[in-house]
């Protein structure tokens, strides 16, 4: 009998298979090797009761309601994956209670914080760095496309239409999806490309310093780095630009459902979010600005 952290390799495996991100895998990766650490156990032995025991160390750890979401989260899907192929006959995760999180909407940049970090980025003010017109190129990109981090670094240079504007994006589950670019986006790109190194061999659009495809730790790091500097705000991250993406579109008027698609979101229910932030916003706007607020 398969013992949780083999069944786990298997699931895994099938993930990859799938086209899951790497940003994915090594979250789920993670979880699922803790709880086989935990554990020690073939998975045949693991039931309910022993997962709600494991639930219990999980809160005594302190952790966040959105952490112990997630592992639980990877713990059942693996469950499910391992019925499926037989390797389970009940899934014991099944009557396992997710705690519930407090919604909360995302903070996004306004447009003036937006466009400002992009123009200082362009202009190099107080940034001395070799890679600005790639920087730059892939900063349009996350706010002129709002795509997410794994989608950017998956560029290839076959992806991009620059004489029409138009992106392939691949996204969650190797789905994909056509996406316009922006002016300004398209300048960038094609600034970015009279300096990228030609390696005949490396199809993928954003290269690092090695001449290999640019990582999403990479990525997150280098908009961690521009943010600090020009803005002061380390909070700002890719995902930052998706949602200013989003809740300006929202705010100039633009269809729920056109949005929903250029996100590629499934559901519309996680594209409404944003109704909700805008919503936020503009009572702020009359808390500051009605006399009768």
């Amino acid at each position: 009998m398969a013992t949780i952290r083999e069944c786990a390799a298997k699931y895994l495996a099938e993930l990859a298979r799938r086209g899951a991100s790497a940003h994915t895998l090594r979250n789920y990766g993670s979880d699922l090797e803790q709880l086989a650490s935990y554990f020690e156990l073939e998975m045949e032995q693991l039931d309910l009761a022993l997962l709600r025991e494991w639930l219990s160390a999980l809160y005594d750890q302190k952790l966040s309601v959105v952490s112990v979401r997630r592992k639980l989260a990877a713990v059942r899907a693996m469950c499910k994956f391992l019925l499926t192929e037989k390797i389970l006959a009940v899934n014991p995760a099944a009557r396992l209670r997710t705690p519930k999180a407090k919604q909360r909407l995302p903070e996004v940049m306004s447009a003036e914080k937006t466009n400002n970090m992009l123009d200082a980025v362009e202009r190099g003010e107080g940034l001395e760095r070799p890679s600005r017109e790639r920087d730059i190129a892939f900063l349009e990109l996350l706010y002129g496309c709002g795509i997410r981090v794994s989608e950017l670094v998956g560029i290839d240079l076959e992806d991009i239409d620059l004489r029409d504007g138009w992106l392939r994006v691949r996204g969650k589950g190797n789905k994909e999806r056509q996406v316009p670019v922006a002016g300004r986006a398209v300048a960038a790109v094609e600034r970015y490309l009279e300096q990228r190194p030609a390696r005949p061999e490396e199809r993928a659009l954003f290269l690092n310093s090695r001449g290999g495809r640019l990582s999403d730790r990479q990525v997150r790091r280098l908009v961690k780095l521009y943010a600090l500097m020009i803005t002061g705000d380390s909070t700002v991250h890719p995902h930052s630009f998706r949602h200013a993406y989003a809740t300006h579109l929202l705010a100039d008027g633009a269809d729920l459902r056109a949005i929903q698609e250029l996100l590629g979101h499934a559901r519309l229910s996680t594209t409404q979010k944003y109704t909700q932030v805008s919503l936020r916003d503009l009572q702020r706007v009359y808390d500051r600005a009605h006399p009768k607020a």
